[in-house]
């Protein structure tokens, strides 16, 4: 009997106590996110990918404490389909939001509210957005994509609680709420002196961390407007003195004057040739354009370190996740070209570093396959937050934790190029889609789609008759210098990576 009461008393025992550690055990904190992208930044301008000339000190930084990933790629490298694939994790010849025809369209309400911060903001997360929007979100999507209005307190206000926001500049004037922050209403006061888009960029963010709640996780989205474009009024000055003098290496793959190994079609109509032969096409201009990106992203870099600096003194750092990107690449001759699109690493080769506070042993270089699409998955997936079915990219947290069985991983990623010059600048007219036919039937279109594996990389002009296609061995050929379409060494690999091509667009498609 007395047996019998020592038990029942340590059962009572151990359910009190078992009962009282579940009541006083900490809860466990949703992760805050914050989700960096610059413009135009190529992949490699910046020390943690090579290029310790362009003084990124806090970037590497961030690189070195997180997971640098060095096969991270776009599906599409131009701003606004790249953003939109960003943030709803769909490819663009899915979404259609792009700057010409036939793929012209706006994001619809329906579509915007299944993206990263509308689902974020569903799971109990402040949500915010600074900077750059670049696409334009309506009740139904419509054509063209590019409306004179933007109407983003109409349509975009319930998925933001913070916002300070512009369509490509906020040269001239940013949209903001909550409206009564005096302190925001400063930082993009007209006529401010002293201060510059990519600094005011910077402000807004550190502005979003002091109006933060104690008791609720934040994702916090920052589209800096740098680096692109180069006029002294959208470059912080006082930073390019120490890149003014400063000779930068050339690329392997720099071409002066025109490159006569590109083809025809691309020669003849592509922007970025003649662009090239406007900004980049000699020594000179080369060198006067790469020290104007390098101030920028020098600019970008030091509101990263007023970032983590915030962070640490609001004791946030341990629970933030940051995730660091680009919307795409761009030449700066590399290939004789100038811009980005078509489907060279310099235009669609990513920078992707991700930092986790919770981790700090997650230091480590990744060269798993990334694709941009995967950007939104990820982060809903690290947040806990269940994907919508029609998200197209993969989550690659298991990447991150080395959880996941790599044997099933992607052994390829799709890219496209949709964008044609000569249909942007007849995107408002309303024959539009008999011009894009009409470029089609005269052989000028060169839009192209393939796929990058760890060592091929293969894209095709479809829309060329007959169609033109290029093949590289980019573990022996990392500058894409060989075309190895014609050989009959390469053949079967050939066939190979133009059936994945097609497997894979016909996906995207879905």
């Amino acid at each position: 009997m007395r047996s019998l009461i020592i038990l029942v008393w340590m059962t009572f025992v151990n359910l009190f106590t078992g009962s009282l550690a579940f009541a006083l055990s900490p809860k466990v904190e949703k992760p805050n996110i914050i989700f960096l992208m610059t413009d135009d930044q190529r992949w490699d301008n910046m020390g943690c990918y090579g290029r310790p000339e362009f003084n990124t000190p806090n970037i590497d930084q961030l690189s070195e404490q997180g997971v640098t990933f060095d096969n991270a790629f776009y599906t599409v490298a131009i701003c606004m389909p790249s953003r939109v694939t960003m943030m709803t994790g769909r490819y663009y010849s899915n979404h259609r939001v792009g700057f010409v025809a036939p793929n012209d369209y706006t994001l619809s309400q329906a579509d915007f509210q299944k993206s990263y911060p509308a689902l974020m903001k569903k799971a109990g997360y402040r949500t915010g957005f600074i900077g750059k929007v670049g696409f334009t979100v309506t009740d139904k999507a419509q054509r063209p994509s590019t409306p004179k209005a933007h109407f983003y307190k109409e349509q975009i206000r319930h998925v933001f609680d913070f916002f300070a926001g512009s369509e490509t500049h906020d040269r001239n004037g940013v949209v903001i709420w909550p409206e009564g922050d005096e302190s925001l209403n400063e930082i993009y006061k007209e006529g401010r002196q002293g201060s510059g888009r990519t600094l005011r960029t910077g402000e807004a963010m550190l502005r979003f961390l002091d109006t933060q709640p104690a008791d609720q996780p934040f994702c916090l989205s920052v589209s800096f407007y740098a680096v692109k474009h180069d006029n002294n009024r959208d470059m912080f000055m006082p930073y390019f003195e120490q890149f003014k003098e400063h000779d930068f290496v050339i690329p392997e793959n720099y071409v002066e004057g025109d490159n006569q190994k590109l083809p025809e079609v691309v020669k003849e109509h592509a922007r970025g040739v003649y662009l090239h032969r406007q900004r980049t096409s000699t020594p000179e201009l080369h060198q006067r354009q790469v020290r104007r990106f390098a101030t920028q992203g020098y600019t970008v870099d030091q509101q990263v370190g007023l970032l983590i600096e915030k962070l640490k003194e609001k004791d946030l750092l341990n629970n933030t996740i940051i995730i660091y990107t680009s919307d795409n690449g761009r030449f700066q001759g590399s290939h004789g070209l100038f811009d980005k699109c078509l489907l060279y690493d310099e235009s669609v080769k990513a920078p992707l570093i991700v930092f986790d506070g919770r981790k700090p042993e997650q230091k480590r270089r990744e060269n798993a396959l990334i694709s941009s699409v995967d950007m939104a998955p990820t982060i809903l997936s690290i947040a806990g937050v269940e994907l919508p079915i029609d998200m197209q990219g993969e989550d690659f947290s298991k990447v991150l934790n080395q959880t996941q069985n790599m044997a099933e991983w992607r052994d390829a990623v799709f890219m496209e190029n949709l964008f044609l010059v000569a249909m942007f600048k007849e995107r408002y007219k309303e024959n539009v889609d008999e011009i894009n036919q009409n470029l089609i039937k005269m052989n000028q279109s060169y839009r192209s789609r393939g796929v990058r594996t760890e060592r091929w990389k293969y894209f095709v002009y479809y829309e060329h008759q007959p169609v033109i296609e290029e093949l590289y061995d980019v573990t022996n050929d990392p500058h894409e210098q060989n075309n190895l379409v014609n050989s009959v060494e390469h053949a079967e690999v050939l066939q190979l990576l133009r059936k994945r091509t097609e497997e894979l667009y016909l996906e995207a498609l879905q």
